[in-house]
């Protein structure tokens, strides 16, 4: 249903008869030994190219401005009944900045490296291109998401935030609103939310968080950096000398005059 190609890797000589019974209903491959493992899935995928419109961030957070509201503690209600809004005015509040391509494309990338969670990684997307709060997410359900028109709805019947509005589905971002669509189908006797349900706020916010892992690897380089630089003295001619180096000295003479 979510045209998810999983590996399965089995440890031993010969596949389990039980193994063997359930893939026997599945389209699969078997493939024994890692020389033709690489052959089947070729060279390893290296790190996202930049894009071809320069870089999309310097390592944090991607259209900034549309993520703050994430955080943010509004009360958008729910509508009852069935609802399909019209596309969003945006006469409440300015809309999110729109992603280029290369920005969108790197959005992607991040988040697909960043969780397998169908519906946590379609609630960021939203949120990139709608700069909605986390309880807005909560409002949708499977059926506000029209693959065919390309439109999220998120609702707001007490008029609090945007009231119910459509809001048009950028290309980058389809792909894990059909995941999410499809995994709540999955669980039919549960809470049909489509993006965000009341226990996941935690989670989400930390995914926002693991994001954006350029800005934490560059904090590390430039703390390294410091850590070298205030390692670093200079002897009375003028020639680097390290810190811990002149204190050993310093000790071995104490300790020759002991």
């Amino acid at each position: 249903m979510t045209d998810l190609h999983l590996t399965l890797i089995c440890h031993r000589p010969y596949l389990p008869a039980a193994l063997h019974k359930a893939l026997s209903t599945a389209d699969h491959t078997v493939i024994t030994g890692l020389a033709a493992a690489r052959r089947h899935y070729g060279a390893p995928l290296g790190p996202l190219r930049p894009p071809a419109d320069g870089p999309a961030s310097s390592g944090r957070w991607l259209t900034l401005p549309a993520l703050d509201r994430l955080v943010s503690y509004d009360s958008p209600a729910p509508c009852t009944v069935r609802c399909t809004p019209p596309l969003i005015a945006w006469n409440r509040r300015p809309p999110p900045p729109v992603l280029t391509p290369g920005t969108a494309q790197e959005a992607a990338g991040r988040l697909l490296a960043a969780t397998a969670h169908p519906r946590l990684a379609a609630a960021l997307a939203v949120v990139l291109f709608t700069g909605a709060s986390f309880q807005q997410l909560a409002t949708a359900r499977p059926d506000d998401y029209d693959e065919a028109a390309a439109t999220l709805a998120l609702h707001d019947r007490t008029l609090y935030t945007d009231g119910c509005a459509a809001h048009p589905v950028p290309g980058w971002a389809s792909v894990f609103l059909r995941a999410a669509a499809c995994f709540a189908l999955l669980a039919p006797g549960q809470d049909q939310q489509l993006l965000a349900a009341s226990g996941d706020r935690p989670q989400l916010l930390r995914l926002a968080e693991a994001y954006a892992p350029l800005a934490a690897a560059r904090r590390q380089s430039e703390g390294a950096g410091r850590r070298h630089r205030v390692g670093l003295a200079r002897t009375a001619g003028g020639r680097p000398l390290r810190r811990d180096a002149g204190m050993a000295r310093k000790a071995t003479a104490a300790a020759m005059n002991c």
